[in-house]
């Protein structure tokens, strides 16, 4: 057993940083307020789109999103193989999730299940840049146009990733990104929503801030979904900060993508047409057939040996407790990525010597398990 555990994930806030939110707080305005404005302006310059609005969380993005966009009783198409906020909100804002399998080599939304799935009240499709994987976005945005669908994409785990060179906030409908701690630009918990349209905007707005059109006048239901200035004044003094980190998570994988080449049992990564990714992950997949272990043994072999890989995600969304009730359908493909897939840290403070770590325990593993 290693003495020291190289981590999936290692959430730092630099000094500059803590000094924004201190600022803030001796300021004594605490609430959304001028940082947080400033914070969208900022984001959007970053990220494109025509609006942007800060919230709490990325789980909030979505649920605000949907609400602004779906009815109850309406359906919205989203992937098996993700995490549960991307569907579960969906139900909490009374629409139904229809899951959809995903490509078994980039493990994003098949475009080939959209079109199938779609039916008389489907509302909008919810593609997942998972991973920081970039799904293609002239293919998707031309498959929605044709089926007549809104589209709420999940930026969760992407901000810093392009596709075909376009940033992904630069796209109808609305774009949703996370600040949780593992994720590119972290303000401890907070999100963003990226909008195409003004009026989206004000209506987006009124969702967040308990459906209110003007001071204690309430127009529809609405939460308090509001990022604080402090949240905000710590996402400003990172936001510059993203593309560099992204650049040494990309270093990172381009590293593993060549230490594995060729590893028996182990399969790469695929970036989607024209991706950039950010690697907000590195998950690869292990060929089960040519080992003597199964996925969960794998981890327990590299958190041995000091490496703190992690799952995401064992459990596709179809067959979550939550969602039984809909009875969905069996998809083979996310249930077999989710008995495969693999994480490993490619956080953006790994050092040259712990990726080589990494790197080595990964193919001492698979060597010693093969068939």
């Amino acid at each position: 057993m290693s003495e020291k555990t190289i981590q999936i994930a290692q959430p730092v806030v630099e000094p500059d940083e803590i000094e924004a939110a201190v600022r803030v707080l001796r300021s004594g305005k605490l609430r959304y307020g001028e940082e947080c404005r400033r914070f969208e302006q900022a984001f959007l310059a970053a990220e494109g789109g025509r609006a942007a609005v800060a919230v709490n969380s990325g789980t909030a993005a979505l649920h605000a999103s949907y609400a602004a966009l779906v009815e109850p009783g309406d359906e919205v198409l989203v992937p098996a193989f993700t995490f549960v906020a991307t569907a579960s909100m969906v139900l909490a804002a009374g629409a139904k999730p229809v899951f959809c399998d995903v490509d078994p080599h980039t493990f994003l939304i098949s475009l080939e299940e959209v079109r199938a799935k779609t039916g008389p009240v489907t509302r909008a499709v919810a593609p997942v840049h998972l991973f920081g994987n970039a799904v293609p976005i002239e293919p998707m945005l031309a498959l929605a146009r044709e089926l007549g669908l809104a589209v709420v994409w999940d930026a969760a785990q992407a901000q810093g990733a392009t596709s075909a060179g376009r940033r992904l906030g630069d796209v109808a409908d609305a774009v949703c990104y996370s600040f949780y701690p593992t994720k590119n630009l972290t303000t401890g918990e907070g999100g963003m929503i990226v909008l195409s349209d003004p009026t989206l905007e004000k209506t987006v707005r009124q969702v967040m801030d308990h459906g209110r059109e003007a001071k204690y006048r309430h127009a529809r239901l609405g939460y308090n979904y509001r990022m604080t200035d402090v949240a905000a004044a710590i996402g400003l003094a990172q936001l510059p900060k993203v593309e560099e980190r992204v650049a040494r998570r990309r270093a990172n994988a381009d590293f593993y993508l060549a230490a594995f080449a060729g590893v028996e049992g182990v399969v790469l990564p695929r970036p989607a047409d024209g991706a950039a990714p950010s690697f907000n992950q590195f998950t690869i997949l292990l060929d089960l057939a040519r080992l003597r272990i199964d996925r969960d043994g794998f981890v327990a072999e590299l958190v041995r040996r000091g490496v703190g890989a992690d799952v995401h995600y064992p459990v596709p969304l179809h067959r979550q407790p939550v969602f039984a009730h809909l009875e969905p359908p069996p998809l083979p493909v996310a249930e077999d990525l989710a008995q495969r897939v693999l994480s490993l840290p490619v956080h953006p403070w790994l050092t040259p010597a712990e990726r080589e770590c990494v790197a080595e325990a990964v193919r001492e593993v698979a060597r010693d398990h093969l068939v």
